[in-house]
């Protein structure tokens, strides 16, 4: 074998809703993952219309998520994980989604919860989310990272208690599901710092407090997850992973813009791998 040529990246599976815009969705997911060096594949479960302004429509693929999932399968072997977010699928492909990747058993999964885009039409609700959870999370080994509004809409709270309801209420019902651990992230909680918390069955772990940032960005749930997909596949534990995916976002929050100068702004892409001269 050449030793100068370079090992294969690791495959980071990208299960989730497509925004044609890339701020958001598998597009984004794709964009993180191949800035921390894996190769990203994707599936998507989810089309939108959608830009940076609001989504107006969320419907079911045309093709069949399953078998394009099947597909793939001869690819996914050696150091692979996967992260699944926005799911339009209705129960029962929800169930042939969650057989076959038990079948597939990625050695790491992420699972982002999503209710709805920041801006525009929802799609689930707290019910749906548990019944999601009641298929996906018995086959073991997901992490789960849900923001304030998810986590409570899980829990049943009412929305009132997204802001200041205990880390306790808003993770402990994953656990119960089935979560390996619950990364809560803290953006949607009251005060001029943001905090996540990472919690197991074992406690619960604050990670680096940081102070609030101004203004929005779109995918910044998707930008988040992805990253921890993709510093865990490159050698990161779970923790060290989670706090390194949050100062990458704080890192490159002035780097955003608005394509065409219209909408919320979303993140640059930042340059990958340097051509060796």
């Amino acid at each position: 074998m050449d030793a100068t040529r370079p090992s294969a990246p690791p495959l980071a599976l990208c299960l989730g809703g497509l925004d044609p815009s890339g701020g958001a969705g598998i597009l984004r997911d794709a964009l993180t993952l191949a800035e921390l060096g894996c190769q990203p594949m994707a599936v998507s479960l989810a089309d939108t219309l959608q830009n940076g302004l609001a989504c107006v429509r969320i419907e079911r693929p045309t093709l069949d998520p399953i078998q394009c999932l099947e597909t793939l399968a001869p690819h996914l072997a050696g150091r692979w994980g996967v992260k699944l977010s926005l799911s339009a699928l209705d129960v029962k492909d929800f169930h042939r989604l969650c057989a076959t990747l038990r079948h597939l058993a990625p050695p790491i999964r992420i699972w982002d919860p999503i209710l709805a885009p920041s801006a525009g039409v929802g799609l689930h609700d707290g019910g749906d989310l548990r019944r999601m959870a009641a298929e996906l999370l018995p086959m073991g080994d997901w992490v789960v990272s849900p923001n304030r509004g998810e986590a409570a809409a899980f829990a049943g709270l009412h929305p009132e208690a997204i802001r200041r309801a205990p880390v306790e209420a808003l993770a402990s019902p994953w656990l119960a599901a089935g979560a390996a651990a619950v990364w809560l992230k803290g953006g949607h909680a009251a005060g001029d710092e943001v905090q996540d918390f990472w919690v197991t069955r074992e406690g619960i772990q604050p990670l680096e407090r940081a102070p609030r940032l101004p203004g929005e960005r779109r995918g910044t749930g998707c930008l988040l997850s992805a990253a921890w997909l993709g510093l865990r596949l490159q050698g990161q534990g779970d923790v060290q992973a989670a706090i390194e995916s949050a100062r990458r976002l704080r890192n490159r929050w002035q780097l955003a813009f608005s394509p065409g100068g219209a909408g919320r702004p979303m993140f640059m892409p930042l340059p990958t791998l340097q051509e060796t001269p």
